[in-house]
């Protein structure tokens, strides 16, 4: 693998991503809204391709050449009801099949490991469109990975965290760690169509 688009890549977690991909010596082409959102210490390292991720042509020219995507839409701190990150996965995921893209990861949210009834009010928005998004991912036969992180910790990255299938990894999670994963399961076969949960390690008491 020598090349990866990151959608959503000016975000926390999305710039971790960046760095992660460009320190692993990747090509990385960088999806913006807003180009001036990049830090211009990362500038020269990527190539910017500004765009919406729900308009068709914009997806369509970032996936362009590439071997593999990331996918780290977000809301920010908005929580209103929305569909953009499911729908915007949609278009992805289509647009990957035209191309012959095999190798995606996405982050979503440990709340979807939660009985519907037990996220927080505050979340079950957000959750909702999650579930969409997964809903899509998994309808897919890409070799996809999705991530469910716990809380996401701004810390420094430890490279020490635990990953499992189907159930949550703990509790919190480094950014750094968090976007360093998406970009290194890539290349994993054994985490292929597989539902991540990621977290640090508990001390021991």
């Amino acid at each position: 693998m020598k090349s990866v688009v990151i959608f959503g890549s000016t975000g926390n977690t999305g710039l971790c991503a960046v760095e992660a991909a460009i320190k692993r010596a990747l090509k990385v082409r960088a999806f913006v809204r807003d180009p001036n959102k990049m830090p211009e210490g990362l500038r020269s390292k990527v190539e910017i391709v500004q765009g919406d991720v729900l308009n068709e042509g914009d997806v369509k020219k970032a996936l362009e050449g590439q071997d593999a995507a990331v996918v780290v839409l977000g809301t920010r701190n908005d929580l209103s009801p929305t569909t953009m990150m499911s729908e915007g996965t949609k278009i992805i995921i289509n647009q990957m099949k035209q191309q012959n893209i095999k190798y995606m990861s996405a982050c979503l949210s440990a709340f979807l490991f939660y009985e519907p009834e037990k996220v927080p009010a505050i979340f079950k928005e957000l959750n909702s469109d999650h579930q969409r998004m997964l809903d899509c991912i998994k309808a897919s036969d890409l070799q996809w990975i999705a991530v469910l992180p716990p809380h996401i910790a701004d810390e420094p990255a430890t490279d020490n965290y635990i990953v499992k299938h189907d159930v949550s990894g703990g509790r919190a999670i480094s950014k750094h760690d968090l976007g360093d994963f998406l970009v290194k399961c890539l290349t994993m076969p054994e985490h292929y169509q597989k539902v991540c949960g990621i977290g640090k390690p508990v001390p021991a008491q």
